[in-house]
């Protein structure tokens, strides 16, 4: 006798993020161990956020929630409405308890908390919705640096091509290294991508500059990473005080001067070391870090990992090509 294929239930609604589905759900279908199954209040098409219509093959009154292997409820901007869904949160409850393990893409994180599968546990979600999160369930631990985390039988990812990351954390997880990289492989996907959200967001270190003086140097600092951005440089540019810009910078946007510097050096160091061949110590002086080793500490600081290992692991889908 055959044994019966994990299933994994996929809970999407009016409104989901097309990518939270569609990727994890290519994920689980490639190693051909898994049955997918798409489940939403109402059988049929559900609209995404975008327009894109996907069909459900089940509702919540035809899909027993009991014998899932695997729930993942995914995200999109309809999540606030659907907390309000009485019946699919019963669902996702009755589900979740039965379970193996319980996953949320993005702001899938929110059915989850209100159907009471998060008490205690600490999770992540797209960095937008945190302060929303910390604010609306104090329950929960929230982290919004990880790309996921997995606390006990609970995985909470980032937003949408987090995701993916996810599913092939979970595939890891089930079937070995092995079948995961074959998956990655196919896919051209990072079997495991370093670092924390921080390394994908502008937006989540830095507001946009509200003055017509603080935005003349903020464009300069993009514009040539590399160069002398000291806060006497940055103050004259301005037309400032270096006191004065000192303030207004913080003020505009949430950080001073210096930390946005570096961060923004960062990113010109990230950039060059996986698009080039220079050595590391020539990236760190022509992106203004002078040496390695102060590139090496920046690079800990804000990605957790050093520039040789982002380098490597971000460049490894070209032997795939």
């Amino acid at each position: 006798m055959t044994t019966p294929r994990p299933r994994v239930a996929f809970v999407i609604f009016e409104g989901f993020q097309p990518l939270d589905l569609v990727g994890p759900y290519e994920v689980f279908t490639h190693p051909g161990e898994y049955l997918c199954q798409i489940v939403a209040s109402e059988s049929g098409p559900v609209r995404s956020h975008g327009g894109l219509c996907v069909h459900a093959g089940h509702n919540v009154d035809d899909l027993d929630p009991c014998g899932i292997d695997t729930l993942i409820v995914v995200g999109g901007t309809g999540v606030d409405r659907a907390r309000q869904d009485s019946a699919l949160i019963r669902w996702i409850a009755a589900a979740g308890a039965s379970a193996r393990r319980v996953a949320s893409v993005c702001s899938g994180v929110f059915l989850l908390a209100a159907a009471g599968l998060l008490d205690g546990r600490r999770v992540t979600t797209h960095w937008r919705r945190e302060d929303q999160l910390v604010r609306e369930h104090p329950e929960v631990t929230v982290d919004c640096d990880p790309i996921f985390i997995r606390d006990g039988r609970v995985w909470t990812s980032a937003g949408i091509t987090a995701g993916m990351d996810l599913a092939l954390a979970l595939v890891e997880d089930d079937l070995g290294r092995r079948v995961a990289h074959d998956v990655a492989r196919e896919m051209v996907l990072f079997l495991r991508r370093p670092g924390s959200q921080s390394q994908f967001s502008v937006p989540l270190w830095s507001a946009q500059p509200s003055s017509d003086r603080i935005r003349v140097v903020v464009e300069a600092i993009h514009a040539d990473p590399g160069a002398r951005h000291g806060l006497l440089e940055l103050a004259d540019r301005a037309g400032l005080s270096p006191r004065h810009l000192q303030r207004r910078f913080a003020a505009e946007l949430g950080v001073p001067p210096a930390t946005y510097v570096e961060r923004v050096r960062v990113e010109a160091a990230g950039r060059a070391l996986v698009e080039g061949d220079e050595p590391v110590e020539v990236v760190a002086r022509r992106s203004g870090f002078g040496t390695a080793e102060s590139l090496r500490r920046a690079f800990h600081r804000h990605l957790g990992v050093p520039p040789s290992e982002y380098r490597d692991r971000f460049r490894s889908t070209k032997e795939y090509a």
